[in-house]
């Protein structure tokens, strides 16, 4: 089922059975002898603005992602979760202090728990059915992803074998890939590990399932490594879990156990919040200051000759080029003469105005368009050039894991670490990149941006 398809289905089936469940509601509290006293048009109304409370409680907590064969009891769990602490929300939110504290938990307000029942019933069963039907289409190989597996030996065979008995999971296997280049190639290999980042744009692919054997699990690295930057979802059976410890979770459904290697570790609903926080700045900073930057925009054509923003292509998220603007700190056209090169930090190619906003970090402040077109964050790692970044994935193991997320204006690293000036710089960087990418959170995000504003504060940008 395309995911447009699943969104909306998923949609109006919450509309409907959201809105029945709080209607069945109120006349299950009239029946109790609880009157609402209010017209059927008003309750209508509250009804709707209730499902608008529900819809984005549900956004947030990842209720709306794309669903492939996962466990529908788990999605149930995942439902009586949201809709708790939504019910408990609502129960804090409507307390008449006066009234509730001289009579505490009358029968009146205890009737929030049938609401909770009834919701829970009426919207699990729609859910539920929905995810049924979804099923079935698996099953008729309707909405499956193609997948490779990478192997050549038994285990590859019986993990193709496996994946044919259950369709439900959702897996269409277009082919093999092979570890070894001068070996025999067995049927149905599409090439060597090699040439996977080709296979995987050719053929579409959206999940990679790894099958090694015994004498070639030290290479589930490789694997990897040749995945980095590539949006597919990666999996390997079970025994080969001790390889890749603390950074997998458990994927099992039909009692067929997979290990997800190198999971979103940020929730769901914490990435939406992310999305949310950085418009809302990128918004307020933009508008809220632009007399300042018209300012600044001014001083830069005065100081020197040339364009106020500086444009440059840099690599976003799973190597997504895209157009990185900031103020102008440097004379025009810097780099004609050297070619791309860090900046050192006495260097005589930036403009007297470029030093003032550069220490204070203004010259960043640009980006904030990129963030509102949802190139970059205000937190993440600091996107590269492509030249550099072609050049680096070759020195750097794992240089390429900075892909999986949006880049930002600033992050862990720009707090930790002076401004790049040579490889060496770019290796101890990348330690703090993998660090806030192991333990991306809110918290995490608020204490960078504190710390990124106590540098501004106090002039020490470079």
């Amino acid at each position: 089922m395309p995911k447009a398809i699943e969104k909306i289905l998923l949609f109006l089936s919450d509309f409907f059975t959201i809105n029945l469940a709080f209607l069945a509601w109120v006349g299950l509290r009239r029946n109790f002898g609880y009157n609402i006293g209010i017209s059927f048009s008003e309750i209508v109304f509250i009804s709707l603005l209730v499902f608008l409370f529900w819809i984005l409680l549900f956004f947030f907590f990842g209720l709306y992602r794309s669903w492939y064969a996962q466990s529908r009891f788990d999605e149930f769990v995942a439902l009586l979760k949201t809709i708790t602490i939504g019910v408990v929300v609502i129960f804090l939110v409507t307390i008449d202090l006066r009234r509730d504290l001289a009579n505490p938990l009358p029968t009146s307000r205890m009737m929030i728990l049938s609401y909770w029942v009834v919701l829970l019933f009426v919207v699990g069963t729609g859910r539920m059915a929905l995810r049924t039907f979804q099923r079935k289409l698996l099953e008729l190989g309707i909405g499956v992803r193609n997948t490779i597996i990478v192997g050549s030996g038994n285990r590859a065979k019986d993990l193709m074998t496996k994946v044919q008995q259950y369709p439900a999971l959702g897996y269409q296997v277009v082919g093999l890939v092979t570890m070894e280049k001068n070996a025999e190639p067995p049927p149905g290999s599409l090439g060597t590990l090699e040439q996977m980042p080709e296979i995987i744009k050719q053929k579409d692919v959206q999940e990679v399932l790894i099958a090694l054997e015994e004498q070639d699990r030290q290479r589930v690295v490789e694997v990897i490594g040749q995945c980095n930057g590539l949006d597919v979802g990666l999996k390997i059976v079970p025994d080969l879990y001790d390889i890749v410890v603390g950074q997998a979770r458990t994927n099992q459904i039909y009692g067929f156990p997979l290990i997800e290697i190198l999971p979103e570790l940020m929730p769901l609903w914490e990435r939406r919040l992310k999305r949310l926080v950085d418009l809302g700045v990128a918004l307020i900073v933009l508008v809220g200051f632009l007399p300042v930057w018209i300012l600044v925009a001014i001083l830069i054509k005065i100081d020197s000759r040339g364009p106020i923003f500086y444009k440059q292509e840099r690599v976003g998220r799973n190597g997504k080029i895209f157009t990185m603007l900031k103020f102008r700190s440097m004379v025009d056209k810097a780099e004609e003469l050297t070619g791309p090169v860090w900046a050192d930090e006495d260097d005589p190619r930036v403009t007297r105005v470029g030093k003032l906003i550069r220490r204070l970090r203004i010259d960043e402040v640009p980006q904030l368009i990129n963030v509102l077109k949802g190139d970059m964050s205000l937190i993440g790692p600091r996107p590269e050039r492509p030249f550099f970044v072609e050049q680096l994935q070759k020195e750097i193991p794992y240089y390429n894991r900075r892909l999986r997320v949006r880049p930002g204006i600033t992050g862990w690293a720009q707090i930790k670490h002076e401004y790049d000036r040579s490889l060496d710089d770019v290796r101890k960087k990348l330690q703090y990149d993998l660090f806030y990418l192991e333990n991306m959170s809110l918290r995490m995000d608020l204490k960078i941006l504190l710390n990124t504003i106590h540098v501004m504060l106090r002039g020490k940008g470079q």
